[in-house]
């Protein structure tokens, strides 16, 4: 099964990252990038999207408050919360996200992610 992924940080290098990871792995196709939460909202009311990968502190809005309006839609994707600050897991836990990830992540941690939506997710 293809996933359909979108990633987003305000941090460019870290979107470069997770594009090179996303572009390397079989069966997902990344749909876009997005340095600002809010566009992310918009982009997946009209796209077919599976996950997003979201940075948790960001300037606009935060991953978290991105994973509460994404989870009001019709279609909500499995969102995977991603940080350097390890306390922010349990906020993910809260929210019910799919899946946190703590920065410096690996192209290990982001594949168990897609693997395990993949696997929960069997049409």
């Amino acid at each position: 099964m293809a996933v359909n992924v979108v990633a987003v940080d305000n941090a460019p290098d870290l979107l470069e990252k997770m594009e090179r990871i996303f572009q390397n792995m079989e069966d997902v196709n990344l749909l876009g990038t997005f340095e600002e939460a809010v566009a992310v909202v918009e982009f997946v009311k009209e796209n077919p999207v599976d996950m997003v990968f979201t940075d948790i502190v960001m300037p606009d809005i935060s991953g978290i408050s991105l994973a509460s309006e994404l989870q009001k839609l019709k279609n909500t994707p499995a969102v995977v919360l991603m940080s350097s600050i390890p306390g922010f897991s349990l906020e993910a836990w809260k929210i019910r996200a799919f899946g946190f990830i703590e920065k410096p992540y690996t192209t290990h941690d982001v594949a168990k992610m897609v693997e395990r939506f993949q696997k929960e997710n069997v049409r």
